[in-house]
């Protein structure tokens, strides 16, 4: 894509100088108050739901979202790291954060990555079993197999990135993109005015936090997700953090659940100036398998 930076993904010192300019580039990026990044009411946006280093549906995403068409195009990612496939029984999901990190700073008003469960726990360095173990010790032994004894620099660097990442993506016409919302259950201790400040350190590191409970929640009610529609002035939210094998569903009336990593994958393309309901939402939904694949340039 036009604009965006080809780099060696072993030299640590590029790696790092080039997280640490995405993550400026989202925290001063126009719209960006608190942990929300707000998005113009027109214009087009591409959502994705979960991605885990999948490369193949990454390419793909970017071609189809087209930022370099103007700054009225803007997507979302969400879920980037920790992926299914090993490689020498170490995770080397790092390499799709430096390939967002070069969208983020081409399109730094346009390529909106936001905080998921996964990356939160690899900031926090909470441990996440899936498969053959804790998936946040083989992350960061990706990292330590690749750079050595430069590894620490480059984990610092990838902690500012997702430190920098906002917890939701909103347009004043109606749509919020987060990872998810806090479980119905525990409402009562969750800071519904975590959108409009930014993030604490208890947010993000305490199992109460705000933020830990916005992006591990799974359990929601229909009377819930009103009251934070009517708080938030939300007409359809987008969120991911669940299995959903046709890579899109109809949670309730006005959330819609993504995933974008499997061979159902999907994307959902959305006017930002017409937010349809969640049922009409479904049938604009692209299917990733239906694209051909063109592999990206980032080294």
């Amino acid at each position: 894509m036009t604009g965006v930076q080809t780099i060696n993904m072993s030299d640590p010192s590029a790696v790092s100088s080039l997280l640490l300019r995405a993550a400026e580039s989202m925290k001063t990026a126009k719209g960006r108050r608190g942990s929300t990044q707000h998005i113009p009411d027109k214009g087009k946006v591409l959502v994705t739901g979960d991605l885990h280093d999948n490369p193949f549906h990454y390419s793909k995403i970017v071609k189809i979202a087209r930022l370099d068409r103007g700054v009225d195009h803007h997507l979302v990612l969400q879920e980037m790291i920790h992926g299914d496939k090993l490689i020498g029984g170490v995770d080397m999901s790092f390499r799709m954060l430096v390939r967002i990190a070069t969208l983020v700073v081409a399109y730094p008003n346009q390529a909106h990555p936001i905080l998921a469960n996964h990356e939160l726990s690899q900031l926090t360095r909470r441990g996440i079993t899936k498969g053959n173990g804790n998936i946040v010790e083989m992350f960061i032994q990706g990292v330590e197999w690749v750079f050595g004894t430069k590894s620490d620099e480059v984990l610092c660097a990838i902690d500012q990135f997702i430190l920098a990442m906002p917890l939701a993506v909103k347009s004043s016409s109606g749509l919020m993109c987060c990872h998810s919302l806090p479980n119905a259950a525990l409402m009562h201790i969750f800071d519904t005015g975590i959108l409009d400040r930014a993030m604490t350190n208890e947010d993000r590191d305490n199992v109460d936090g705000s933020a830990t409970l916005l992006v591990w929640g799974r359990s929601h009610t229909k009377e819930q997700v009103q009251e934070l529609a009517n708080l938030w002035s939300v007409k359809l939210f987008c969120l991911g953090h669940a299995h959903v094998s046709d890579g899109i569903e109809m949670l309730m009336p006005g959330v819609l659940l993504l995933n974008s990593d499997h061979e159902q994958g999907a994307v959902l393309p959305i006017d930002l100036s017409d937010i349809p309901d969640a049922e009409t939402a479904l049938w604009s939904a692209i299917k990733l398998a239906s694209l051909p694949y063109e592999p990206d340039h980032v080294g």
